[in-house]
């Protein structure tokens, strides 16, 4: 039997019962399916229970109202724990400050945070212009190919490694440790849990040779220097410095690269959005936040109740499971306008809610929206047109709402 005869049917998702409907299926998201299922978790059920084998209860928060309720209130929402729903290996357990409650969470984000400043920022964009101009110039025109290793892994990584002052002609390494770090056995990324312990023991070890290097250098305005002399930060233990490594890495490349993919898959969907661009690239700026938006690149966050609590007239018990679902909040029709469209001059386009909000929300949201702004600036002073020539291929996951390949040709001005 063939691989797509021996693919299990996903139920429907306008006529199944509820309790059929899995948002812990490795391809939720594939062909956006996922859009049907969380429209009518919204509309009939939008804090959805469901009993997923190996974790238990969890309570699925799928309305924007609700889904802020839950991100501003820390105090009844606790974020100590895991930021996926999966507890992928208690033995190889990595503290992250995302996964932490204040003070703690507060003090180590502190110290990393001047990487994103504004005055650091406005360095940083000659050298993500520098950079976007120097992919684009090697791209083949007229000639098929794949968008999302040629420029949104490469733009992402470039950057990555700039953050960490990591060696520069090593820099796919942090792309693949991304990968592995929001792995499971179901993504066709690692084999198994021992696998992903492996490939994450040996971003460790990397990273611990940088930091003897920079503890031992005065403080620099890289993540290693900062975590190595950071007073929060400088007497981590080897698990708790991989976490934080890991949530540096997978925040500054997940969400970015599948975001640059997702806004030519947009445009090319929506072909007015696309003339209206070209006819007007001062709209880039408002663009930028509803192709986040749009794409919502990691599609939920965790909590766990501190006391019991009723949200959207379901009883949650303490220490429940609850998941913030981003990417049924950014189609919440009772919030957002015409929310099911790509609309690159949408009113209140900063209304979404991909970065978090509250005391988590992405300390790299401004980076991560300069990166695509400054990408579309060059396109369109480059090429006429970056068309979509087949079908993406998606990441398997419920939590990295991503790509693995869309193929693309270019048309020259």
């Amino acid at each position: 039997m063939s691989e797509a005869l021996a693919k299990p049917v996903k139920p429907d998702p306008e006529t199944a019962p509820l309790a059929e409907l899995d948002l812990f299926l490795p391809d939720l998201f594939h062909d956006d399916y996922h859009v049907k299922v969380f429209e009518r978790l919204r509309a009939e059920d939008p804090v959805f229970h469901q009993e997923v084998e190996e974790i238990g209860s969890t309570w699925n928060v799928t309305r924007y109202e609700d889904i802020m309720a839950v991100d501003t209130d820390h105090d009844t929402y606790s974020s100590d724990g895991s930021i996926v729903a999966t507890d992928q290996d208690e033995d190889f357990a990595l503290p992250m400050f995302i996964a932490m409650d204040p003070p703690r969470h507060d003090q180590q984000r502190r110290e990393v945070n001047g990487v994103v400043a504004p005055r650091n920022l406005a360095v940083m964009e000659e050298t993500i212009r520098r950079r976007v101009q120097t992919i684009l110039e090697g791209l083949p025109v007229g000639e098929t190919f794949n968008w999302v290793d040629e420029v949104s892994i490469e733009l992402t990584t470039q950057m990555l490694a700039t953050l960490f002052d990591f060696p520069f002609e090593d820099r796919r390494k942090l792309t693949r440790w991304s990968d592995v770090a929001t792995a499971d056995e179901q993504s066709g990324i690692i084999e198994s849990e021992e696998q992903r312990r492996e490939e994450l023991t040996e971003c460790l070890m990397y990273f611990t040779e940088l930091w003897n290097q920079r503890v031992n250098q005065p403080p620099a305005m890289d993540l290693v220097s900062m975590l190595a002399h950071g007073e929060s930060t400088k007497n981590m233990d080897p698990m708790e410095y991989l976490g934080n490594l890991v949530l540096l890495i997978v925040g500054g490349n997940d969400t970015t690269r599948n975001s640059i993919t997702g806004g030519v898959r947009f445009l090319n969907q929506f072909p007015d959005e696309y003339r209206k661009l070209t006819a007007n690239p001062g709209l880039i700026p408002n663009m930028v936040p509803e192709i986040i938006r749009f794409q919502t690149p990691l599609a939920y966050m965790r909590r766990t109740t501190t006391k019991d609590v009723v949200l959207g007239g379901k009883h949650i018990p303490k220490g429940g499971r609850v998941l913030m679902w981003y990417v049924s909040g950014n189609r919440d029709s009772q919030m957002i306008e015409q929310a099911d469209r790509f609309w690159i001059d949408r009113p209140k386009a900063r209304q979404q809610l991909s970065f978090g909000f509250g005391i988590h929300r992405c300390m790299g949201n401004r980076l991560a929206e300069m990166q695509l702004r400054v990408l579309w600036e060059e396109i369109l002073a480059k090429f006429e047109r970056v068309e979509v020539v087949g079908e993406p291929s998606y990441v398997n996951s419920n939590f990295v709402k991503g790509y693995s390949h869309l193929p693309v040709r270019l048309h020259a001005k």
